[in-house]
Order: structure tokens, then sequence, then C-alpha cells
């Protein structure tokens, strides 16, 4: 079992070359800031712990939410082996090697905990190599994940583990673990007598996105510029100027490729749908300042436009492929605001589903009913032969009629009467159904003026 680390660790908090965030890592849950809901007294994490009774676990959660922490936390309080490894470090052969250990171990009454960390990143092969030595006993697996359980973990391994979802921490708390931080002298930065403002704290918890390793990271840059800029060793203040500079660019919690971007595309696409443009314009936003492709953002407008829209407002298509236009042809980030114009028009747009609907029934009936032929009297028939065998006969041509509409049928026998289409009275589309009744009236006037005049009998 010695290919890798195993509890108990050295205590290497006071190592002053090690990261501030690493430093101030809880080693005990009287300590450990968050996730209440998880390990509050009598809740049942926390249980599992001090009962030392944990199964499979998965931790799922944001960045700096305290997954590695947690098991951590499992590593010293627990009776068991603990093995941690990195998914991005360590392959198959890593792994058989640990589980052929775990498996000997087990027969001289010794338990196993593998930690694994960003265990999503292990392909289907990895994770299959996990599973009989889970089901076997011979290890306890505690994954650490900031994606989608259900779409990055095989569903056996999952089914045979307990998922537990962190939470980000709120503001209130990372300013709990930055004043900690400043006051700590064994771990922190508390022998350095730092001053810092109750603004400055708060303006670095807001732009950490609640991980608070990132707060971590900007304290302690900003201390470093605090006692550059002063040129002392003690008693230096951190003022806004050095927060703003310690920051550069906030955290934005975002994956291009994970389950954050699908997140915040269905946010920005139901708040235009629910017609509040300024959540629209704020999960705009969210998404273009993480660095979404723009494009991918004008498709899905465009999408919004014909899907929620329609025909309530046709000139809604129009401004969004002018926005995708716009967003191809100047770039970024002008293009931000061309995207900004199209969803705030989109949101404040009337609103239909009226044609995504009618599309969705047309489409049931073209894949669930038999795909007659089309009517002869709707064929074209350039040739003699074609016009001998009816093609274009009793075709009704709707411009020499009065009102321009024949009462001629154009579905297939089977869908005869069929309607798709039922517009809404919002926007354009009152005066389409208005129009709509209009033909329906003409054409079964049409209809009634034949029968007495005798037209179409043979």
């Amino acid at each position: 079992m010695g290919l890798f680390p195993t509890t108990p660790r050295p205590d290497h908090s006071g190592d002053r070359t090690r990261p501030l965030a690493d430093r101030m890592r809880p080693s005990t849950l009287d300590e450990f800031v968050g996730q209440e809901h998880l390990v509050g007294p009598g809740k049942p994490l926390r249980t599992q712990i001090e009962r030392d009774d944990i199964g499979s676990l998965i931790f799922w959660g944001p960045p700096g939410t305290g997954k590695t922490t947690l098991a951590q936390i499992i590593a010293r309080l627990t009776k068991a082996e603990f093995i941690e490894f990195s998914a991005v470090l360590v392959g198959i052969k890593e792994i058989k090697q640990v589980m052929a250990d775990a498996e000997r171990a087990r027969v001289y009454g010794t338990r196993t905990i593998v930690f694994i960390d960003e265990i999503h990143r292990f392909n289907k092969a990895q994770q299959d190599a996990f599973l009989p030595h889970v089901e076997k006993g011979n290890i306890r697996l505690i994954g650490a994940t900031t994606e989608n359980p259900s779409f990055e973990i095989i569903s056996a391994l999952l089914s045979r583990s307990r998922v537990y979802v962190l939470k980000p921490l709120t503001e209130e708390q990372i300013i709990a673990l930055l004043v900690r931080a400043l006051s700590d002298e064994e771990r922190g930065l508390g022998a350095m007598k730092l001053r810092v403002s109750g603004e400055g704290l708060a303006k670095i918890a807001a732009y950490s996105s609640g991980d608070a390793r990132s707060a971590y990271n900007v304290l302690e840059v900003a201390a470093t510029l605090a006692r550059g800029r002063a040129g002392q060793e003690v008693g230096a203040e951190i003022t806004d100027e050095l927060v703003q500079d310690a920051l550069q660019k906030r955290v934005l919690l975002y994956d291009k490729g994970g389950e954050e971007h699908y997140n915040l595309i269905s946010a920005l696409h139901k708040s235009v749908r629910n017609s509040d443009p300024d959540a629209s314009l704020y999960w705009l936003a969210r998404m273009l300042e993480a660095g979404e492709d723009p494009l991918y953002i004008a498709r899905r407008v465009v999408r919004m436009a014909v899907e929620d829209i329609g025909l309530a407002d046709p000139n809604a298509l129009a401004l969004s492929m002018a926005a995708r236009d716009a967003v191809d042809f100047i770039g970024m980030p002008e293009g931000n605001l061309a995207l900004a114009e199209a969803v705030v028009y989109l949101s404040l747009a009337p609103k239909s589903n009226a044609l995504y609907t009618a599309y969705g029934a047309v489409q049931q009936d073209v894949e669930q009913t038999a795909a007659e032929p089309v009517p002869l009297h709707l064929r074209n028939a350039p040739t003699g032969l074609m016009k001998g065998l009816g093609y274009g006969q009793g075709y009704q041509y709707a411009h020499d009629l009065e009102g321009k509409i024949a009462d001629m049928q154009c579905l297939p026998d089977h869908l005869r009467g069929r309607t798709y289409y039922h517009p809404t009275n919002e926007g354009v589309e009152k005066r389409i159904r208005e129009r709509l009744e209009e033909i329906k009236r003409r054409r079964s006037a049409g209809a009634e003026t034949d029968r007495g005049s005798g037209a179409g009998k043979p």
C-alpha cells in the first residue's frame, strides 16, 4: 500500500511555502464552513463520518466548496487506510495496482477508502475498473466532481454510491473565512497584522462566486501587494485599489462543455420566454463574460424567435438574424450589444408557440400516418402522358377566383380537415387569426355556391 499517500498525514498547515488556501484547510468538521445541510449537527454525512460508517460517496459541487476538504477530514477520522489520487494524473495501470493492494489488505481486516479528485475525468473503462472492488467491499470509493454525476459517472458505479450535492458558499461565509485567515497567526496571515476594510472583504467575497479557494488566493495576492507597496512586513493596509488589482477578473463559474453551460442557456431562454428583459440581459452577460461562443448564443436567440414568438411578431426572427450577422461582422466585444438588443426585443415581443406546436403536430402525423401520394389535382402535368393520367385535373387557380380562395382539398384524404396551426390573439397573430377565419368563411361560401350551381358534377 505504499504507492500512494495514506492517512495519517503530517500537518503542513504551518508551512509558509504552501498556498494560503491549503494552509487554512479545515481539519475537523467543527472548523468546516458551509454545507450545513450535509455536515450540520445530526445531518446525514456528519453522522456517517462520526460513526466511521461511510459507504461509497460522490461529492458533487462547484470548485472551492469543500469536496477535497471533506475527504481529508474523513481521512483523519476514519480507521481505514486512505488513498488519494487525481484522475488527471493516473491511469488504468495505477488503478489496478491500488485495487490489488486493497484486496490483499481486506484479507487482513484492513478497510481501504480511495479518494478520487475530478472523477469525471476518468473514462468508462477506468471507472469500470473500480466497480467489482466496490461491489465486493474491497474499497469504499469517494469521488469529487464539478460535473453532473448523471452524465459523467457510469450508472453501475453511481447506483452503488450516495451522491452529496455541495452548494457554493455564501458571501457571508466567504467573509468569515477571510477574517479567520487574517487573524490566524499559525496558519494564516495573522502575523502580518494586515488592515482591510469590510468593503474590501465583501468585494473579494462577491467576486469569488462562492469559491473559497479563489477568495483565499485573491487575499494572498492582495496581502503580498500591500506588503510590497508599504515596504513593511507588518501592519500594511490592503486598500480597495489593491483588492481590485488582485482580482483582475471576476471568477465566473462556467464550463462551455459542462452542465453550467446548459443551465445558463436554459435560464436565458426561459427568461426571454417569460418576458423578463432584465433577467435575460443578466444571463446573457453571464455567458458572454465567461467566454461563451457568441455565435452559439446567437443561434439560440434565433431559436427563441421562432419557438416562442413566431408569427406573433415576425420581426423577431429578422432582428435575431441581424444580430447573428452583426456578431459575425464586427466581432466582440461590440457584438455583445447586438445580442443584447435582440434579447431585449425578444423579451418584450408578444409570445406565441402556435407555430412551434403546429410543426410538432405535423411531424407526428408524418411519422405515424401513411405517406399517401400527392392528390392528382395538386400535381403538375408538363407532359401529355401525365395529363392523360389525370395530373392537374380539377386544380383551381386561386388568382382567378373571387377572394383568391378555392374550395379545394390540399391535404391527403386521410388527413382531410386536419388543422395544425392555431394562432393566438397575441401581436400579429391576432390579425392572422382573423384572416384565417375570413378564409374559412369564404371557402365555406364558395362551397355552398358550387353546390347550388351544380359545379363539380359530372
